[in-house]
């Protein structure tokens, strides 16, 4: 991405959970790392006073190109990704920490060409989704026949549109809240279905329509999201994993969550 003897150089767009525990990290051993940080926008931009330094703060996120950056790092929301990711690809790599924009075809389709046109990479990082290398390997063989993920949170943990889920509460239990197309799925919870919506990158003969998405509410959750991914190939064969991602209360992103974004950009100095 760069010469070897400079550091990558990281914009993080965001300063929710996930942007704060990026910047930390790049602030405290992105050097040793081989990264560095270019710039920290968020939309309210007193957040950052007291941990960002005021050379590395960015007020205004369409000056991003006054600021050298390798790698742009999207970590808050999926309208960024609509409103700038044709602009950032223009002029470097991204990272986009909210594949549920993605759904988007059109969207998609010009990411991809506009990152080709420009001799950039568009990044989609796994998150909390396990297996998603063998998804692709079964998806590049063309065995993949059928591919459905089920999140389970505490209420708390949502960020749905239109109000769903407003009127939960205390041992309620469980509640089905969608079953359906991650298409369909997307634009209800952009906050919370990234993990569904990389296993339909990563399974691109099914795409977003052919994934099977189900998000569930269940306040016995209180300690840990639930992902449930089951994969079905040819005769017979399938495949499903059950994963228990740490997560507080009111926490959209599991604790796990971050390090694999973490681990996203070590790698991209390897």
């Amino acid at each position: 991405m760069t010469d070897i003897s400079s550091p990558i150089r990281v914009g993080i767009v965001g300063y929710g959970h996930l942007g704060r525990f990026l910047v930390d990290l790049l602030q405290k051993k992105g050097l040793a790392a081989g990264l560095s940080l270019a710039f920290v926008w968020n939309r309210n931009a007193d957040k950052l006073i007291e941990s960002v330094p005021k050379d590395l703060i960015l007020t205004d996120l369409s000056e991003f190109t006054q600021i050298k950056a390798d790698l742009i790092v999207e970590v808050c929301h999926p309208q960024i990704v609509k409103d700038f990711g044709v602009r950032f690809l223009s002029h470097t790599n991204f990272l986009v920490g909210s594949p549920s924009a993605l759904s988007d075809a059109q969207l998609d389709q010009e990411l991809r060409l506009t990152a080709k046109k420009h001799g950039k990479t568009l990044y989609v990082p796994s998150g909390a989704l396990w297996g998603g290398q063998d998804i692709q390997r079964l998806n590049d063989s063309g065995s993949l026949k059928a591919l459905s993920i089920r999140m389970s949170k505490h209420p708390s943990c949502f960020r749905l549109a239109g109000g769903m889920l407003s009127d939960w509460a205390e041992e309620e239990g469980r509640r089905v809240l969608f079953h359906g197309s991650v298409a369909e799925l997307c634009p209800i919870a952009p906050n919370n279905v990234n993990t569904m919506a990389a296993a339909a990158i990563a399974a691109s003969t099914l795409g977003f329509h052919g994934v099977t998405g189900e998000i569930v509410s269940d306040t016995a959750l209180a300690d840990y999201h639930l992902v449930e991914v089951e994969v079905t190939g040819p005769d017979g064969f399938s495949v499903k994993t059950v994963r228990r991602n740490p997560a507080k209360l009111g926490a959209v992103t599991g604790s796990a969550t971050y390090n694999s974004f973490w681990s996203s950009l070590l790698g991209m100095t390897a």
